[in-house]
């Protein structure tokens, strides 16, 4: 019936844009009622989220997070020392300062007064201290263990204070702190008793199914939450939590389809929310396996991607085209190198001159997130035009993060916004525990830890300039644009957003949201 993957998603998305019609028409006389909230703020209510993918691994650990879920429960729950802003700047969340001794071996963090954890003991640094070796535990590191390598012990110097002493220089300490997975908690934490600072506390906890949480009355900041309650729904398709936003069974959702803004946004009683973000949703290759361990096919593969028609036809215009290089929002970023184009007689070159003059791989692709699968889609025609033959995989979420994750030869992932070297911390050295495409390149490794060590700004900006210079001629993914974050939700939720950090939905930060 189909010739082509991109006329059987035409179809698809024609489809569900008719059968929302109905749904949309049968709620005429809810839209008629329904208003945009005005004044203050409001306390009450019960706010019911749409989260894209989850399964039996989801978690409640502050310092593992790895789906959409498993993240907005920890953005709700936790709070580190300090984090990125809706604009993408630092601020101060648990700690009231941040400051670095002159040779940026040591950084004293001053915590806030006042606050308390949601069983209302105070936060002390000794608690800072026993997160951080929670989350450094030799026998059983967590996800930001990888970036805080440097950290050689965190050490309690007032009532208030905590020095973190490290092994090394490191003048950007204050940006590997950001992270939402540094969640500071109590010295007797338990997954079975999870206690945070968060806006809200765990009432239920299904795992793959649904969250509920209620106001953390310990909170710090005056006046929040205003909701009384938070229910985070686990969604693993698209057409589910769409029907679930336009028959009124949730008050949001993320992760928008492109190619369904305009549907949704047509309806009255909804809004939409985009985000110019740094997300990037690449291709991943893994640099030492055949055929992608020889660096022309990668080159070539590279070559293959039209990427104005990828951001036009894959994300309906919601993004920006992208140059293989991550982090666009760090003011090291290499803008200056030559923006890749497609050029598919380069491409067959490099491939001939490979001994691939008719190559055939295996693409992993699954619903991770928007756009990814129609990415996949997009990018097997593309090759096509140079003689690659790509046959798509398509699994589950689940399945894709289960115990193959890491291991698929040519696949896709996604990630946040972070500036480079915490993103080069999580996912492209040996040791990273999101090492994708099992980048290990020497040179590169001797970039990043100058860099890391150097204080001058304009010397460490020309260090990192090396290393993307580096992966942008020899690494592992292909990242072909930057994705806006569109998100959905009913016309009387308020307090929601534009976020640059990438996270959906204000960056998941639920506590500044209230019901009109």
């Amino acid at each position: 019936m189909f010739d082509t993957p991109l006329q059987r998603r035409s179809f698809l998305l024609g489809a569900l844009a008719t059968a929302a019609t109905p749904v949309l028409a049968a709620c005429g006389g809810a839209s008629s009622a329904a208003t945009e909230p005005t004044g203050p703020p409001r306390r009450g209510g019960r706010l019911r989220v749409g989260v894209t993918g989850g399964g039996a691994s989801d978690t409640l650990d502050p310092h593992i997070p790895a789906t959409n879920p498993d993240i907005a429960r920890v953005r709700n729950l936790y709070e580190p020392l300090v984090y990125r802003d809706h604009d993408y700047k630092l601020e101060m969340l648990l700690a009231e300062s941040l400051t670095s001794s002159e040779d940026a071996m040591t950084w004293t963090a001053t915590l806030r007064k006042g606050v308390r954890f949601c069983d209302g003991r105070p936060v002390t640094p000794a608690d800072v201290r026993a997160t951080f070796r929670r989350i450094m535990d030799p026998d059983d590191p967590k996800s930001g263990a990888a970036s805080l390598t440097m950290l050689d012990e965190v050490v309690p110097t007032g009532d208030r204070t905590v020095e973190f002493r490290l092994s090394e220089p490191c003048s950007v300490f204050d940006d590997y702190l950001a992270q939402y997975s540094l969640g500071i908690v109590p010295e007797d934490f338990s997954l079975d008793r999870p206690v945070g600072t968060g806006p809200f506390r765990v009432q239920s906890f299904s795992p793959g199914l649904q969250s509920v949480f209620v106001r953390n009355e310990h909170y710090w900041r005056p006046g929040r939450p205003y909701l009384d309650e938070l229910v985070l729904i686990n969604f693993g398709e698209d057409d589910a939590r769409i029907n679930a936003l336009l028959s009124s069974q949730v008050d949001a959702i993320d992760q928008v389809p492109m190619a369904l803004v305009e549907v949704l946004r047509s309806d009255d009683r909804l809004r939409i929310l985009s985000s110019e973000t740094g997300t990037w949703l690449p291709f991943t290759m893994r640099v030492d396996r055949p055929p992608f361990d020889d660096v022309r096919v990668r080159q070539a593969l590279r070559l293959v991607v039209d990427r104005e028609q990828m951001v036009n036809q894959v994300l309906s215009g919601q993004g920006r085209v992208g140059n293989d290089l991550y982090a666009p929002f760090d003011p090291a970023y290499a803008s200056h190198l030559p923006q890749r184009r497609q050029d598919l007689a380069k491409a067959r070159s490099l491939l001939r001159e490979a001994g691939h003059p008719q190559l055939e791989v295996e693409l992993v692709t699954a619903p991770i997130q928007a756009g990814a699968v129609e990415a996949a889609q997009v990018f097997q025609q593309q090759a096509k035009a140079a003689g690659i033959t790509v046959h798509l995989r398509r699994l589950d979420t689940t399945t894709f993060f289960g115990e193959n994750y890491l291991k698929w030869d040519f696949a896709q992932s996604f990630w946040y916004t972070r500036n480079y070297l915490p993103q080069v911390a999580s996912g492209a050295l040996p040791d990273a525990p999101y090492n994708e495409t099992h980048w290990d390149d020497a040179e590169f490794q001797d970039l990043v830890d100058r860099a890391r060590r150097t204080l001058d700004e304009a010397e460490r900006t020309e260090l990192l300039h090396e290393a993307q210079r580096i992966e942008y001629e020899r690494g592992g993914n292909i990242i072909w644009g930057f994705v806006n974050q569109v998100d959905a939700h009913q016309v009387y939720v308020a307090g929601l957003v534009p976020d640059r950090t990438g996270l959906p939905l204000s960056g998941y930060s639920f506590g500044d949201v209230w019901l009109g």
